[in-house]
């Protein structure tokens, strides 16, 4: 009966333990979402990522990692999702870390509202995130980086950096303090309104000065608007056909009696031209030129005969021509 005893809580713990580790080995494997969909993600790396990790959203978990395979240059990650996981097509996959001890996840954002859910098989986006290596490296680096300087500039360097400058101070402390002293004295005038900076900063009458200067230029500025406006409402007018400048620039009546005045006077230059009528012979015959020019020359003498005969002679002269 004891033998018996033993035989069956031996067998009891033995079985007792066979179906915790298959219940572990179960929860490790993810198989409690078995009755879940698969989707997946390809990744440039995976950042030692493992079978197992878990899948969250929004720090829920709601899935595990099934699978990881090298796939063209990409690592493609097949995730066991739970059946009420509401992931959307547009929704992006991480990798990232839990902590610096290696525990990484699989991060799923939770895409656009009105976006599709995902179904079995869907390729989700994926955003990659920094290498820890490289970004220890690059600290790594800029520590080393930070020790040359601080090496560099060791007691003995500052010295020999320094140790010019302290001479050249030392030698010209004369020049230097006068040059403080004067700068100290121009300061000085300047704040009680002295010289031309400081009458530019407090001499009330300069900022009258320049307050009606400013004025002015707006008065100014007003006239030139006013006439402008001016100028507008007269060219309104002007091309409205008001005024006499508006009439010569629209009235088509005004136009063809001055086109027909033009003609007129085109065909009267013609004929002048052609020698046609008093004028034209005038201007173009030359038998009448040589007339008038004859007729010219001797009324020229007869006013110089006048001038050598006395007045006398001259009345003399008409009274002969009148008969008497």
């Amino acid at each position: 009966m004891k033998n018996s005893l033993e035989t069956k809580l031996g067998l009891f713990v033995v079985v007792t333990i066979i179906a915790a580790v298959v219940i572990i080995e179960k929860l490790g494997s993810g198989s409690v979402f078995s009755h879940g969909y698969q989707v997946s993600a390809r990744f440039d790396t995976v950042q030692d990522l493992k079978v197992g990790d878990s899948v969250k959203m929004a720090g829920v978990e709601i899935g595990r990692v099934e699978d990881i395979l090298l796939t063209n240059d990409a690592v493609s990650v097949i995730m066991k999702l739970r059946k009420g996981a509401d992931v959307k097509t547009d929704s992006k996959a991480t990798v990232k870390f839990a902590g610096f001890m290696g525990q990484n996840y699989v991060g799923i954002d939770f895409g656009s509202p009105n976006a599709p859910r995902a179904e079995a098989g869907t390729i989700l986006q994926t955003v990659e995130q920094p290498d820890m290596s490289a970004i220890m490296t690059k600290l790594d680096d800029a520590a080393a980086g930070i020790k040359r300087m601080g090496d560099a500039f060791s007691g003995d360097k500052i010295d020999n950096i320094l140790g010019p400058l302290t001479d050249i101070l030392k030698q010209n402390s004369g020049p230097i303090t006068a040059t403080i002293a004067n700068m100290k004295n121009i300061s000085g005038q300047i704040a009680a309104g002295q010289g031309t900076v400081g009458k530019m900063i407090y001499d009330d009458a300069l900022y009258a000065s320049a307050l009606t200067t400013v004025s002015n230029l707006q008065n100014t500025a007003a006239s030139a608007q006013d006439v402008l406006t001016s100028a507008k409402l007269v060219m309104s007018s002007v091309n409205a056909g008001k005024g006499t400048l508006g009439k010569l620039l629209t009235d088509d009546a005004l136009y063809n009696q001055t086109a027909s005045s033009m003609t007129n006077l085109n065909q009267i230059l013609q004929k002048v031209n052609q020698g046609n009528g008093t004028i034209g012979k005038l201007v173009n015959d030359q038998e009448f030129y040589k007339n008038a020019k004859l007729s010219m020359q001797k009324l020229d003498k007869a006013a110089d005969g006048l001038e050598d005969t006395g007045p006398l002679s001259v009345i003399g002269t008409m009274l002969n021509a009148f008969g008497l």
